[in-house]
């Protein structure tokens, strides 16, 4: 019964330990966070077979204790961060694969195409700019025309058309030019393409509102 109450000493030890590390994921672990998680694993196991259970806990705080050090002196210090964990390196420039830096990363083209596509990005001409982070995550920004409209955005744009339309309505009964029959929907419209808030479509898109 022996290596059952080591087994469930090592996972609280483990569980404590890991929870000190912080609560990173996986897929946010840089490499040498990555390469000490795995050494960790490999200590845990080696007391239950009758191994000394305190020289792996005290092991294992030791790789534990070097994992925070590294990560507090990274925030510290910027060249440290850089020498540990690495930058995040620019792979798409305005719309343009950057062919230097993936060759740099060991990056193919279907790689990247495959990460823009996980995030939903179909055409690689609609990304202003894409960084490959430390962690192996994609990060972007999109162009203009295909950014989605955010709530505050379009609160902006209802303020300014409210405003625009109040002028313009009390300057057409000024001038006795005032008419009624045009819709509300369709005012909107034209007020967003004419500030550059939709694109220039044959139909108006009245379904929106």
């Amino acid at each position: 019964m022996g290596f059952v109450w080591r087994s469930l000493i090592l996972i609280s030890v483990g569980t404590i330990l890991l929870r000190i590390s912080g609560r990173k994921s996986i897929s946010q672990m840089t490499v040498a966070q990555t390469v000490i998680m795995i050494s960790i694993g490999s200590l845990i196991v080696q007391p239950i077979v009758e191994k000394s259970i305190w020289k792996t806990i005290v092991a294992a705080s030791i790789f534990i204790a070097f994992l925070v050090l590294t990560e507090y002196l990274q925030v510290k210090f910027n060249f440290i961060e850089k020498l540990i964990t690495g930058k995040s390196k620019v792979v798409i420039q305005d719309g343009n694969i950057v062919v230097d830096n993936l060759k740099k990363l060991r990056f193919t083209i279907d790689q990247l195409e495959i990460r823009l596509r996980q995030a939903g990005i179909s055409n690689i001409s609609d990304v202003k700019m894409a960084t490959l982070e430390a962690n192996g995550q994609l990060g972007y920004e999109l162009m203009r025309h295909v950014k989605p409209l955010t709530i505050g955005e379009f609160e902006k744009m209802m303020q300014s058309f409210n405003v625009g339309m109040v002028i313009k309505n009390s300057s057409a009964i000024s001038k006795g030019c005032y008419h009624k029959s045009i819709p509300c929907s369709q005012n909107l419209i034209v007020f967003m393409r004419m500030n550059s808030f939709l694109p220039t479509y044959k139909e108006p898109l009245l379904y929106i509102f």
